[in-house]
């Protein structure tokens, strides 16, 4: 988005006797121009174009490209001890992911600021449909399936997995690939696992799980990637977050240059997923910046982006109740988190 687009946020309309008031308010201060007021170096009420302004509006930035995080994030419990009380909390943080006094705080109460989803094993499904019911809100259930983390079950058992997790109530399934096709260099039989879950999965949406920290080489996580694509993913995704190595730069790029070559070849639009190791406020902005420098600002929302993590919500929490207050929380400042 140019500079022009921007200006709005800070200005309502540039020209005029307002505008020129401003800009010559302070005899050392720089020119109003769109540029300059994106760049923060001038806001509303503010007559010397201080330093002060610019961290505000710094601030402000971060603030919203935090919520913008959580929007895109699926929040996952894929752990050995899930019962269904620590679903159902599970649950409540995905439709409460940030106390409603900080929200108000930013006038932000009201939009709706909800995780993207909710992800879990596939004998937790029906205990998170039924959270999400009774807290009625209409976020989706996602599960992991096809032996995940490893894939090492038979091909049968896999499919009939994800067919018992979307009969459940899932409306996304996260599959994982089967890692010897890659290494062996078994593209085709990648490719036809890879449709039948497809197929398996019916009007539920699909996300391909490379196991990127064992395919081996940066090479075979684009040809993976690509495979996935062709074969009806709705989202490659890069780790189970079971793997020694998870999502990393230097795979995002691979990957995410894939997405884009994809959509140039065919014109369909295939959603990106990294995950694991995704701890912090800055790791999750990392990944935002990463999308919208390589692919644009549409993949920048939940329908074509997600960050999975267990985590890191509670340091995007942390980060806007800092925001808010100017001091970090306490323990139990943030008990949900």
């Amino acid at each position: 988005m140019n500079s022009l687009a921007r200006a709005p946020r800070f200005l309502p309309a540039l020209g005029g006797e307002e505008a020129k008031g401003s800009a010559g308010a302070h005899p050392g201060s720089p020119a109003l121009t769109p540029a300059a007021v994106a760049r923060g170096q001038w806001v509303p009420g503010c007559c010397c174009c201080c330093g002060s302004c610019r961290l505000e509006t710094r601030a402000q930035s971060w603030a919203a490209w935090l919520l913008r995080a959580v929007t895109c994030i699926d929040l996952t419990a894929l752990s050995g001890d899930d019962t269904p009380s620590n679903i159902h909390r599970l649950c409540y943080k995905a439709k409460h992911p940030i106390r409603e006094d900080l929200l108000r705080a930013m006038s932000m109460h009201d939009k709706g600021i909800t995780t993207a989803a909710v992800c879990v094993y596939p004998a937790r499904v029906a205990d998170a449909v039924k959270a999400l019911k009774a807290a009625g809100c209409n976020i989706p259930v996602a599960s992991v399936a096809t032996g995940f983390p490893a894939a090492q079950t038979p091909l049968k058992t896999r499919l009939e997995e994800i067919r018992i997790a979307v009969e459940d109530g899932a409306r996304e399934i996260d599959i994982v690939i089967n890692r010897t096709l890659v290494l062996t260099g078994q593209w085709e039989g990648l490719y036809e696992e890879i449709r039948q879950f497809r197929q398996a999965c019916g009007d539920a949406h699909m996300k391909t799980i490379l196991g990127t920290g064992e395919l081996g080489s940066l090479t075979n996580v684009y040809k993976a990637s690509m495979v996935a694509m062709m074969a009806g993913s709705d989202f490659i995704k890069t780790s189970t977050g079971k793997e020694a190595v998870n999502a990393t730069l230097p795979v995002g790029i691979v990957m995410v240059r894939a997405v884009r070559d994809f959509y140039w070849k065919t014109g369909n639009k295939v959603g990106f997923k990294p995950a694991g190791g995704i701890r912090s406020a800055k790791d999750a902005l990392t990944w935002l910046v990463l999308m919208k420098e390589e692919l644009g600002d549409e993949w920048l929302k939940p329908d074509l982006f997600r960050l999975g993590a267990s985590t890191l919500l509670s340091d995007i929490e942390r980060q806007i109740y800092h925001h808010v207050t100017g001091r970090y929380a306490a323990y139990h400042d943030l008990p949900m988190a």
